[in-house]
């Protein structure tokens, strides 16, 4: 695959065939982030769907994830190499020596746990800034960069980057036309996750919060246009104090926002769940980039 050169140098870190395709992890230095940031990047095969540009879809990961879990564990190559899709994978939060972490070190705060959102309290301001990172940096940087289509731009993930998926695509419906999730934290103002990063990132004034939790945007926002899919499995160990899909749910019906919940039987909230029903979701995408 031929990469244009743009104002930020990438360096290619490794790169497989499959299905056809190239499965590529890429580094550059973040603005954005003060460090430097790794990204996966599906591309599907050339022979079959030509050079480009090709419907995009950014999949953000969850807590304690990188940009490999999903690459490596969701199967999602085989049928986006079918149809044409380009897949980008960001890591989940900033990285490095000089990025601050919370100590003693916990799963659910720092490194690992961005949250898709714009810190602006010390010591976290300076380099946790997911969201600028995902919408003002990596989007037009991978449109620059790579056969992606801007106009056929969509956003999923799982858990805080379902979280991510919603807020993302709730605030920059023209950017990332269609949205999907998997188990993500609707709700984070009102659950234990969400509570402790936003307090840490965005300060005790909870007025803050909301413009990074799903459904409080869709209450004072209102509907887009987007048919939004999420998958959530009944079996999952954080659904009632982490997940609480139903409140997204009824924010959707009071608001009109089209939604289809599917709550999966007997599903936890592993990478066997998500590829059970990724090829599900990249169709739901595809048809809705393609409309």
């Amino acid at each position: 695959m031929t990469i244009n050169m743009v104002e930020q140098a990438l360096e290619r870190i490794s790169s497989s065939k499959s299905f056809g395709g190239e499965q590529a992890v890429w580094k550059h230095a973040s603005n954005a982030l003060s460090c430097d940031m790794r990204f996966a990047v599906f591309t599907p095969p050339a022979e079959i769907h030509g050079n480009g540009p090709y419907p995009t879809l950014f999949w953000l990961s969850g807590l304690t994830c990188t940009d490999d879990n999903f690459t490596v564990k969701a199967g999602a190559q085989r049928i986006a190499a079918e149809l044409g899709l380009m897949i980008v994978a960001p890591d989940t939060s900033p990285r490095g020596d000089d990025v601050p972490d919370m100590e003693p070190k916990t799963y659910d705060f720092g490194k690992g746990a961005g949250f898709y959102l714009d810190a602006t309290e010390a010591p976290w301001s300076k380099h946790y800034r997911m969201y600028s990172y995902i919408v003002d940096e990596l989007l037009p940087l991978v449109g620059a960069a790579f056969p992606s289509d801007a106009a056929r731009t969509g956003v999923s993930g799982h858990s805080m980057g379902g979280h991510g998926a919603l807020t993302l695509h709730l605030k920059n419906a023209e950017k990332f036309r269609s949205c999907s999730a998997f188990s993500p934290i609707v709700a984070p103002m009102s659950v234990p996750w969400g509570k402790k990063a936003f307090a840490n990132y965005l300060g005790a004034d909870e007025t803050t919060w909301t413009e990074y939790d799903a459904t409080r945007l869709l209450e004072t926002r209102g509907a887009s246009a987007a048919h939004i899919l999420i998958d959530q499995g009944t079996a999952d160990q954080f659904l009632s104090e982490q997940l609480r899909p139903q409140l997204f749910a009824d924010a959707a019906r009071k608001t009109g926002q089209k939604l289809t919940l599917n709550m999966r039987d007997g599903y936890d909230h592993s990478y066997f769940f998500i590829a059970t029903f990724i090829e599900d979701h990249l169709r739901w995408h595809c048809q809705a980039l393609e409309a």
